[in-house]
C-alpha cells in the first residue's frame, strides 16, 4: 500500500477540482488520488495558509506541496516560493495547478525533504508535515530547518494538536532562537520557529 508521501502512489488516478478563497484570494485547485487531501482543503493547511507570516520580498519553500495550495497562496504575496514533494502525481497536480492560477514566480522541483534545495536558503519554509510518514521524518524537517533560513527566517508548520503538537513544539524549541503559536483552532496548532 503506498501512501501520498510514496514517490508514485498506486492507487488509480482520480482528480477533482476545488475552489477556494484565502488570504483574500479565491484560487483553483485540481486535487489528485493518491496527493494529501483529496476533494478539499485540509482544515490543517487552511489554518495554516490563513495564519502564515509573509513578506514581499522573501523567498520561500514550500515542503512537501502536495497539490500546491500553501505555495500558491503564498506567491500572491512573497518575491519567489519554489515548491517541493517526493509524490510524483503531487508534482503534477501543483505545475497544473501553477498554471491555472497564472502564478509565474514559483517553481515545483522533485525530491524527499530538502534534497531538491540543498544548498538554498530561503526566508521562510512552509509546511504542513506528513505526520503518518512518522517522528523520523518530522525530526528532520525541523532539526534541518535552521540550515535552509536565513537569520530570522521562519519555519511555519502546522500539526494536529493530538497527533504531536508538544512534540513538535519541544524540537522546535531546542533547535530555533525563539517559537511562537500563530494560530489554533479546529485541532491543530501552528508554530512559527525564529532562526
Amino acid at each position: 500500500m503506498t501512501h501520498y508521501y510514496s514517490e508514485d502512489p498506486d492507487v488509480p488516478l482520480k482528480t477533482k477540482a476545488i475552489e477556494v478563497c484565502l488570504k483574500g484570494y479565491c484560487f483553483k485547485f485540481i486535487t489528485a488520488s493518491g496527493v494529501f487531501s483529496f476533494g478539499k482543503l485540509d482544515r490543517g493547511t487552511e489554518l495554516l495558509v490563513e495564519s502564515m507570516i509573509l513578506d514581499e520580498g522573501w523567498r520561500v519553500l514550500d515542503l512537501g506541496c502536495g497539490y500546491g495550495a500553501i505555495g500558491i497562496v503564498a506567491s500572491r504575496f512573497v518575491d519567489y516560493v519554489i515548491m517541493t514533494d517526493v509524490n510524483r502525481r503531487a508534482l503534477n497536480m501543483a505545475r497544473k495547478n501553477l498554471k491555472i492560477n497564472d502564478v509565474r514566480n514559483a517553481e515545483v522541483k522533485w525530491g524527499s525533504l530538502y534534497e531538491p534545495v540543498s544548498r538554498e536558503k530561503f526566508d521562510s519554509i512552509i509546511t504542513n508535515p506528513p505526520v503518518h510518514a512518522g517522528k523520523a521524518v518530522l525530526r528532520e524537517i525541523v532539526i534541518n530547518a535552521p540550515r535552509h533560513l536565513n537569520d530570522g527566517g521562519l519555519l511555519q508548520l502546522v500539526i494536529k494538536t493530538k497527533q504531536g503538537a508538544k512534540y513538535i513544539k519541544a524540537l522546535m524549541e531546542d533547535h530555533f532562537t525563539e517559537v511562537r503559536e500563530l494560530a489554533k483552532g479546529s485541532g491543530y496548532r501552528v508554530y512559527a520557529g525564529i532562526a
